[in-house]
């Protein structure tokens, strides 16, 4: 970590509070922390359905979606609702080190990401875990941390304890120079309202999220890619699924599916490649096609597989005529495009929450 950076961020940090005094945004975390803290094991164990949408749709990390319950319900079909506050009980209050309680949490609940998981663990504890996002990871990068997460899968328990490490000496910085009650979630709102500021007029770029894709084409994960592509199909409106069975003997990783009125469904399914045997694959798509609802079968993976792909589906009809492909990394830039479009129409509150 750059010295000489943090300390010129924690200088501007006190000016910014002098000039200011109450801000709204600190007592806002500090709201949310009262509230999460309210929430103890006991508590989590009896909470209803309804609760649980009041309980994760107060996050940050929510605002992409404007329906909240529409997005708890979803996580709740997905993992069961009685394994999900097991889950959540052992990664907010675990006696386990963090690394191994986030990875189990991570690899067992789908839907919930990262950010999510961060900002629970900060307001539970705020002296302990901060909040790890993708602007939170650009500032990491400006005070010169290294190995800082770009995507998802980056997001393991060792380098999200890692991280918190790094934070912790950033707040111990900031008591040394007088910031008394500094914790991680004021350490949060210096980097949004100081260092990511600085950090893009440093790149001399726009305020938007950056795209980045590793040069390693192969060095992806199947899930995140998955998750990533049936939330493109809900944000553009489609009924949006992974793992799914559309035929006999065809499971795909995921499906766009819309209902034409009283005609029927159009399906668009999708396949991630990202190792395996692509003649496995081709015999899925295969199969897929034999649902006379799907319009188009779309194999996701880097650009060599890709052209393997294509090689392979060749002279094969059923193939052929469906065939699309998708490389990964427009995905992800699609993704993030996306997630940054719903966060600003969902931060104007056209849609009062009484109508969701």
């Amino acid at each position: 970590m750059n010295q000489e950076k943090l300390n010129n961020v924690i200088q501007k940090y006190k000016k910014h509070v002098l000039n200011i005094g109450n801000i709204e945004a600190i007592n806002e975390r500090n709201e949310r922390k009262s509230y999460y803290q309210a929430w103890t094991e006991e508590k989590i164990k009896n909470m209803t359905e309804d609760e649980f949408v009041e309980y994760i749709g107060k996050l940050w990390s929510m605002i992409v979606w404007g329906n909240k319950k529409y997005i708890a319900d979803k996580i709740i079909e997905l993992n069961g609702f009685e394994n999900i506050k097991k889950r959540l009980i052992d990664l907010l209050y675990g006696k386990r080190d963090i690394d191994k309680r986030w990875d189990e949490f991570y690899k067992n609940i789908k839907q919930v990401g990262p950010s999510t998981m961060s900002e629970l663990l900060s307001y539970i504890n705020p002296q302990e875990y901060v909040i790890c996002n993708k602007v939170t990871c650009e500032c990491f990068r400006y005070l010169d941390v290294e190995d800082v997460p770009s995507h998802n899968y980056q997001y393991t328990g060792k380098n999200y304890k890692r991280l918190c490490e790094i934070a912790k000496q950033i707040k111990d910085q900031l008591i040394q120079d007088d910031v008394k009650k500094a914790d991680l979630l004021i350490v949060d709102y210096m980097f949004w309202d100081i260092i990511y500021p600085l950090y893009k007029k440093e790149k001399n770029e726009e305020m938007i999220d950056d795209i980045q894709i590793e040069k390693d084409e192969k060095q992806f994960i199947h899930n995140d890619i998955i998750n990533q592509i049936v939330e493109i199909g809900r944000w553009l409106g489609f009924e949006s699924k992974s793992e799914v069975k559309i035929a006999d003997g065809a499971i795909v990783d995921a499906i766009w599916q819309a209902q034409i009125g009283n005609m029927g469904k159009v399906i668009y399914a999708f396949e991630v490649q990202t190792h395996g045997s692509i003649d496995s694959l081709i015999l899925n798509l295969q199969k897929a096609t034999n649902n006379f609802a799907v319009q188009a079968i779309v194999a996701v993976s880097d650009e060599k597989q890709i052209e393997k792909i294509k090689k392979e589906a060749k002279g094969i009809r059923d193939i052929e005529i469906k065939l699309k492909t998708w490389d990964y990394k427009e995905v992800i830039e699609m993704h993030d495009c996306l997630e940054r479009s719903n966060e600003i129409i969902n931060n104007l509150g056209l849609v009062p929450d009484s109508f969701i």
